[in-house]
């Protein structure tokens, strides 16, 4: 009979979760990334433990950043990618849960393009299960590391205006962020085209839909652009490239409509001159990079504090 799930034990989803919950990740991700900085990480923190990192979709950032963060803390990292693995041969994902069940890992990572792929993993693995991104549904630690970088440069989030622009419908990303942002006091504006954006989003208290890119960005602390996948536009989800970034591309001019202070950002990779422009992506107000780095400290965090729930939780 399958255990139920001890959500403190895995990160399936930022769905459920409380501001109690979700700040002592942000806090403990502060000191990795000043550790990290100073190239001092605590390597011991994993030391004897094993994370695998189960990839069904390609990312190479997101998985090098979770492998860069267990092998920080002194981890055996093992990557796993569906190109090398049982599953092209037709194992199950419940077939793939019982070998890993096998393996004794301790710390197991999962991408796949199903969503509710991970949350079915964690019922049947022993192991602490962390979601990468599963189909449409949530991507935890891109909102948890979007959500440091922010409060890195405000202090706070309460009373921030947050733009979220481009394809909001299809964007486990933006799901995660608004889920993550609202919750922590910031006020949503979401921008995109029709086919794009759900209006249903616009139900939720503390979001507003805009059609009008202008519109969303004035006054907006935070800017943030998702890419545009190309096959939106070969299912006629978008006309082209040309006029997407016309009417939604984040260029110097609407970024002057935002507050001065505001910072830009993207979970990457970027289409450069279809969501936003070069001269944004690389200006003083751009803070990809340091999303980026942050990235790597959140995942430390993360590993860190489900291996911790996960002995309290056996002992």
């Amino acid at each position: 009979m399958p255990h139920p799930i001890q959500h403190s034990a895995h990160l399936l989803g930022i769905a459920g979760l409380t501001p109690e919950q979700v700040l002592p990740y942000l806090d403990l991700a502060e000191s990795y990334a000043l550790l990290s900085r100073s190239r001092t990480p605590p390597r011991d923190v994993l030391r004897g433990k094993t994370v695998i990192n189960l990839f069904f979709e390609d990312s190479t950032r997101t998985r090098t950043s979770f492998e860069l963060a267990g092998k920080r803390l002194g981890a055996d990292v093992v990557n796993m990618t569906v190109a090398t693995s049982s599953v092209n041969k037709g194992e199950t994902l419940l077939d793939t849960a019982s070998t890993l069940n096998a393996m004794r890992c301790d710390l197991l990572v999962i991408r796949h393009a199903q969503s509710g792929a991970p949350a079915l993993l964690a019922q049947k693995v022993e192991a602490s299960v962390v979601n990468a991104g599963d189909g449409m549904h949530e991507h935890p630690t891109q909102a948890l590391l979007d959500a440091l970088t922010i409060r890195r440069h405000f202090g706070r989030f309460e009373g921030l205006e947050v733009a979220i622009c481009g394809d909001i419908a299809h964007s486990r990303v933006a799901r995660s962020d608004i889920l993550l942002l609202r919750l922590l006091g910031a006020r949503i504006r979401l921008a995109g085209p029709p086919t794009l954006l759900p209006s249903a989003f616009g139900k939720m208290a503390g979001v507003t839909i805009h059609r009008d890119m202008d519109e969303a960005v004035t006054g907006a602390d935070v800017v943030m652009c998702l890419r545009v996948q190309r096959e939106r536009m070969g299912a006629g989800l978008i006309p082209s490239t040309r006029e997407y970034f016309a009417l939604f591309g984040l260029d110097q001019r609407r970024l002057g409509l935002a507050r001065d202070h505001a910072i830009v950002m993207h979970p990457g990779p970027m289409n450069r001159g279809v969501e936003i422009a070069s001269e944004v992506a690389d200006s003083r107000q751009s803070v990809i990079s340091e999303q980026v780095e942050m990235g790597v400290a959140v995942r430390m965090a993360v590993l860190d504090r489900l291996s911790r729930s996960r002995r309290n939780h056996h002992a």
